[in-house]
């Protein structure tokens, strides 16, 4: 998934789409309007036979498109790098092969308790598959370590007035002292409508020490406000959902929080400011340490690095069959295919990341490992996470947020990314490509923050499809574009194979196309 650390709109995927916030307000999916399709690939391109290339078996099963493995490879000439890569990389990629990969991933998931979450046997066990398949294929794979928190919620009770209220505790919250906390309710801010709430200090400006603050859910973290309303002297906070849905949620790593729970909406509207409330959440949060899978080609120049990556870690609650098996199998069949030392100019770095589900915390350590002069060698970054749900739309990043989705504008190049990847999309048959928030909410984030542009591709989660996209996409209108989003149900039968095929094939043309031609993506 994208991780949970935010206050939009409902999980804050594609959209933000929640109450106050006044830029989802304006641009809403009935008032953003469909994306003018970019230009298609040029159809006269005619795609090169894999018996064309210099191919050199990747292990056991189809042969790579490089042209030597191993690490003492040579990079490869300026003369050598071929155009053609990128339609022989798309062409040669196989959705069954990545499926294959998916219904290992579920055997690995169902051996290990069921789930591939951070910290488990099966998230290990994961690694060790992936880590495999790229030394069968030529790669000199790494799994650098990072320090990770992990988070169990063993109770979360509140009452209001003598009267339960259906609670649930938001992730990497604190727990209330023995036997709970009570204290009156302090509801934040006392401004209506506000399109920020509980984002800025003066929303907890004299509020009483020791209260429950009570605040709206919307547009900044849910850490930062529960840092906030510590800071201003609350004891615990309560934050009210924009619908009658669960919130998943998590406060991520900020420091100095105090106890959280959130509860939906109408029972929200009934809190009153001065009402005596308890609040009891039992929760445990333990230092661990967990694993990335990087790998890189030995050819192309290490000055100019091309970086794909995708999560492989699932939420607790099943396999993540769909978040982000899909992502991960896909990106290990296009590694697989493109081999370890391909007739590239660019270097392309793979990577698999641990513990985006509670915070995007492997892709951060990551980022943060690097020195100057290594951040200044990633030329882009590419993003893949959910690229097969069921009742799939076909997103792409928005870069430049030309679409005023409620994202950012990327760094240089993120427009590149965007442009390219649309284009790959609809050469993979795609009708009408849209564009989905560029909000930092997956393993992206930590990049575009260090002044990398990055895009990638997407295919919803728990947002509703709308008719328009129903009509030329296929699929429900009115659904959820997955309906086993973070739950038990998000297994192989969660899978679109022609989603995955299309995502599939654009992420082997876009990997292959900045691999040869970095074109539109500036140097740093």
């Amino acid at each position: 998934m994208r991780s949970r650390w935010t206050g939009t709109g409902p999980g804050g995927r594609a959209r933000r789409r929640a109450a106050g916030d006044a830029r989802a307000q304006r641009h809403g999916r009935s008032q953003r309007g469909m994306r003018r399709l970019l230009p298609v690939l040029a159809a006269g391109v005619a795609v090169t036979a894999l018996a064309a290339c210099a191919n050199v078996p990747a292990g056991p099963g189809p042969a790579a498109l490089g042209t030597a493995t191993g690490p003492a490879a040579p990079a490869v000439p300026a003369a050598q790098v071929d155009p053609g890569l990128p339609d022989r990389l798309a062409a040669a990629v196989s959705g069954d092969a990545a499926y294959a990969h998916l219904q290992e991933l579920e055997r690995i998931a169902d051996a290990h308790g069921g789930d591939r979450a951070v910290g488990t046997p099966g998230y290990d066990a994961s690694v060790d598959y992936v880590s495999g398949k790229l030394r069968e294929a030529g790669y000199e794979v790494r799994t650098p370590s990072f320090d990770v928190r992990s988070f169990t919620a063993n109770a979360a009770r509140l009452t209001v007035a003598d009267a339960p209220v259906p609670t649930e505790v938001l992730s990497f919250s604190p727990a209330t002292p023995p036997g709970g906390l009570t204290a009156p309710l302090s509801v934040r801010p006392r401004t209506p409508q506000d399109p920020t709430p509980g984002c800025e200090a003066a929303d907890y400006a004299g509020i009483p020490a020791g209260a429950i603050a009570v605040v709206e859910r919307g547009v900044c973290p849910f850490g930062q406000k529960s840092q906030l309303a510590g800071a201003a002297g609350a004891a615990a906070m309560i934050v009210v959902n924009t619908e009658d849905a669960a919130l998943p949620a998590t406060l991520g790593e900020t420091p100095d929080v105090v106890p959280t729970a959130a509860v939906q909406k109408t029972a929200g509207a009934a809190l009153r400011d001065g009402q005596q409330a308890t609040l009891v959440l039992d929760t445990t949060i333990q230092q661990q340490t967990s694993r990335n899978v990087i790998a890189e080609t030995t050819t192309g120049d290490p000055n100019r690095v091309v970086m794909a990556g995708a999560h492989l870690d699932s939420v607790p609650e099943g396999a993540g069959i769909n978040d982000n098996g899909s992502g991960s199998a896909a990106l290990l069949e296009v590694a697989q295919k493109l081999g370890a030392a391909p007739p590239a100019g660019q270097k392309v770095r793979f990577a698999w990341w641990g513990a985006e589900e509670i915070g995007l915390v492997g892709a951060t350590r990551y980022v943060e490992s690097l020195s100057e002069q290594d951040r200044a060698a990633l030329a882009l970054y590419l993003n893949f996470d959910m690229v097969g749900s069921p009742n799939a739309g076909y997103l792409v990043y928005d870069g430049d947020n030309s679409d005023g989705l409620g994202g950012q504008a990327g760094p240089p190049g993120s427009e590149t990314a965007e442009r390219v990847l649309t284009e790959a999309l609809a050469a993979a048959g795609v009708p009408g490509p849209e564009t989905t928030a560029f909000d930092g909410r997956s393993d992206y984030g930590p990049f575009i923050e260090a002044g990398i542009p990055a895009g990638g591709l997407f295919t919803g989660a728990e947002e509703l499809k709308t008719p328009e996209q129903a009509q030329k996409w296929g699929g429900t209108a009115g659904q959820s574009y997955d309906s086993c989003y973070h739950t038990p149900c998000d297994r192989l039968t969660n899978i679109d194979r022609t989603a995955l095929d299309r995502n599939l094939t654009a992420m082997g043309s876009a990997v292959g196309r900045f691999a040869v031609d970095l074109t539109g993506v500036p140097a740093r």
